[in-house]
C-alpha cells in the first residue's frame, strides 16, 4: 500500500514512538528521530523528551482498536492539541508539501503536528491498518503496508511463535 509523505513517514514516525519505552532520555528520542529520518531543528531537551514520550502514550492507544468511532475520536484530540494551520514549504530544496506546525515551533510540538496528521491520513486511507501484534503478552504497534492489508503481528518472530505453538498444540491433541 502507498501512503502520501505525511501517512506514511509520519505514521512510521508515530510507530516508533508508540513502540519506544517511556523512560526514553533526550539523546534517545534524538536518535529515534534521526533513525526515522526526521530532521529536528535543534537537540532535544529533557522536556521535550518527556512531551514526546507522554504524547507516544496517546498515540499509542490508537493502534488496534476496532471501533473506528473511538479512533477518530482520539485523532481528533491530538490534531486539536498538535495542530496548526496547515502551510506549503519548500525547504532544503524539496518540492513543495505540506506542514502542520510552523517552522519556528519546537521539535516536541513539530513531531506532534506530524505524527497527528500522519494518523489522520492514513485513518481516512484505510484505518484498519494501524495494528497490534496479535501475540498475547507483545502489545507493539505497527502499520500494515502488506498490499492485502492482513498483517497479524509485528514481525516475523511473533507470528512464528504463534503458528509453532499453535501447531504443536494440535499435534498432542492426535
Amino acid at each position: 500500500m502507498h501512503f502520501n509523505p505525511y501517512g506514511g513517514a509520519a505514521a512510521a514516525l508515530a510507530v516508533a514512538l508508540a513502540n519506544a519505552d517511556p523512560a526514553t532520555s533526550a539523546d534517545g528520542v534524538l536518535e529515534l528521530l534521526r533513525e526515522q529520518r526526521y530532521k529536528p531543528i535543534g537537540p532535544v531537551t529533557d522536556e521535550e523528551a518527556t512531551t514526546l514520550m507522554a504524547w507516544a502514550r496517546r498515540l499509542e492507544s490508537i493502534f488496534g482498536d476496532d471501533s473506528r468511532d473511538r479512533q477518530v475520536r482520539l485523532v481528533n484530540e491530538l490534531l486539536a492539541e498538535a495542530a496548526a494551520q496547515p502551510y506549503i514549504s519548500q525547504h532544503d530544496e524539496r518540492p513543495p508539501h505540506l506542514h502542520y506546525a510552523p517552522e519556528d515551533a519546537s521539535t516536541a510540538d513539530r513531531v506532534k503536528a506530524f505524527t497527528a496528521a500522519g494518523l489522520a491520513h492514513l485513518l481516512c486511507e484505510d484505518g484498519t491498518r494501524l495494528g497490534r501484534c496479535g501475540r498475547e503478552g507483545c502489545g507493539v504497534v505497527y502499520v500494515d503496508t502488506s498490499r492485502n492489508g492482513r498483517r497479524r503481528f509485528c514481525s516475523t518472530r511473533c507470528a512464528n511463535r504463534v503458528h509453532v505453538a499453535e501447531h504443536r498444540s494440535r499435534r498432542v491433541t492426535l
